[in-house]
């Protein structure tokens, strides 16, 4: 080969070259706008960024009002506990004295005077339970419970069944389902 076909050959070369390199960055340049584009799409827009902000607010409002609902829901019935016991602990101190009214009610006076007073304050006391709430426990004749009753003492009766309270030395109150002093019994044939 002649010089000038060697000079030829080498522009040639470069030249293809030089269009490989050119094809090489146009395809780059092509896949560098199509992962732009990608990226362009992957990434959200304004309006998604608040809709997606929104969800998230609306979700914590949610949230926020079920747990108040529960505190306000909690806190009142807690409210509600704490009225009962208190009352409860104010009759429960208040029952001695109902005691003794009712046993000068019962007792043999010669001044009727005096024994309808006594009489009318012990059934103004009982009014005042009434309107409060509070019920007697006097479980003389039925089965023996614990759960409201404290049997103090035991005897046999054959009159009575088993496990049936002969006799109340205390009687017992409750308000509602709540037991504010037991009842003191005895037990038959138990």
């Amino acid at each position: 080969m002649t010089e000038n076909e060697q000079i030829k050959d080498r522009e040639t070369e470069e030249e293809v070259e030089q269009t490989a390199e050119e094809a090489t960055e146009a395809e780059a340049a092509e896949v560098s706008e199509a992962e732009t584009a990608a990226e362009a799409a992957a990434e959200p827009t304004a309006e998604e960024k608040l809709e997606a902000e929104l969800s998230d607010m609306k979700d914590k409002y949610l949230r926020l009002m079920a747990e108040y609902d529960n505190y306000r829901k909690r806190t009142a019935k807690q409210l509600l506990e704490n009225t009962q016991t208190a009352k409860c602990n104010t009759v429960n101190e208040i029952l001695p004295v109902y005691d003794n009214f009712e046993r000068a009610a019962g007792a043999d006076s010669t001044d009727e005077t005096y024994k309808s007073g006594v009489q009318m304050i012990f059934n103004q006391f009982s009014d005042m339970l009434t309107k409060l709430g509070v019920e007697i426990i006097d479980p003389t004749g039925e089965e023996f419970d614990p759960n409201i009753a404290n049997a103090v003492n035991r005897i046999e009766d054959p009159e009575l069944g088993e496990n049936v309270v002969a006799q109340t030395f205390q009687k017992g109150y409750k308000m509602g389902d709540k037991v504010i002093r037991y009842a003191m019994v005895v037990v038959a044939n138990s």
